[in-house]
């Protein structure tokens, strides 16, 4: 890809084609921070109704240096529009080709077979797929999982849900720096304890008949940051009983679709249950 061709996909993101897309992934195996490279990927994925889309959205996140910058980028209507008109216009110049002339070929017998043989083999391993688990894969057809994750400008809070990337793992340290740790900090303690006992410290006592202060724990209520969106994160994070309890909060806030979040509801814990066997 030349500089003329990333141009023109820069202005026209909506071009890119397969070609353009192979051609992207090899500049980002080469340029990893390549960030402007990175989003016209995920444009080309989310086109295209991607079951990638999703990871490479975290993978773009983590090497972006402002995450705020991605999020008003694939919330913008530039992205999450195709160009009016596009496969429509696509669709119009395949149909209106003028055909001079036809030729019937004839495939030789080595062809056939060999075709006949891979659809064979394909048929029989969409049989065994569908044979082992054909419920695991109704459920995940009818839950969407995999399809690309639609965030709007006001979900800031189901975007950095989704991204949470990895946990903090514990450092580990030398037996020689653990040592040198627990007596620097045994030393802080004894110097503490020292002169807390220097300055004589004297404790009223507490009178019996003095109530005791009753103190109830506040709950913060985040109902309203609960969307559909947020709801399919935890889903695709396989967070079962979060997005459960997400679409049961759905259901107040949206009576009018209760029997769609309740249907959710039941397929979730099905998918749950198989997993779970």
């Amino acid at each position: 890809m030349n500089l003329t061709d990333y141009t023109y996909l820069i202005n026209k993101p909506d071009a890119i084609t397969e070609r353009h897309h192979e051609s992207l992934e090899k500049v980002i195996e080469e340029f990893p921070y390549f960030q402007s490279a990175r989003v016209l990927r995920l444009k080309h994925l989310y086109n295209q109704d991607s079951y990638k889309y999703n990871y490479a959205l975290k993978i773009a996140a983590a090497f972006t240096t402002d995450r705020s910058v991605l999020f008003d980028f694939i919330t913008s209507s530039s992205f999450v529009t195709v160009q009016n008109g596009y496969y429509e216009q696509k669709l119009s110049e395949l149909l209106n080709i003028k055909v001079i002339g036809s030729e019937v070929v004839e495939k030789s017998t080595e062809s056939k077979e060999s075709l006949q043989t891979i659809s064979t083999m394909e048929q029989s391993i969409l049989s065994s797929i569908h044979e082992s688990n054909p419920l695991q894969e109704d459920l995940v057809a009818k839950l969407e999982l995999g399809k690309p994750l639609e965030f709007s400008i006001n979900e800031k809070h189901s975007f950095q849900e989704w991204l949470q990337l990895s946990r903090f793992k514990p450092i580990e340290r030398t037996n020689s720096e653990t040592s040198i740790s627990n007596d620097t900090d045994r030393d802080k303690k004894l110097k503490l304890i020292d002169r807390f006992l220097e300055n004589n410290p004297k404790i009223p006592a507490v009178a019996k008949d003095l109530p005791h202060p009753i103190t109830e724990d506040i709950i913060e209520d985040k109902s309203y940051l609960m969307t559909e969106t947020l709801a399919r994160v935890y889903l695709e994070q396989k967070k079962y009983s979060r997005a459960i309890q997400a679409y049961e909060i759905l259901i107040l806030k949206y009576p009018e679709k209760s029997s769609f979040f309740a249907d959710r509801i039941l397929d979730i814990k099905n998918i749950q249950q198989n997993n779970n066997n």
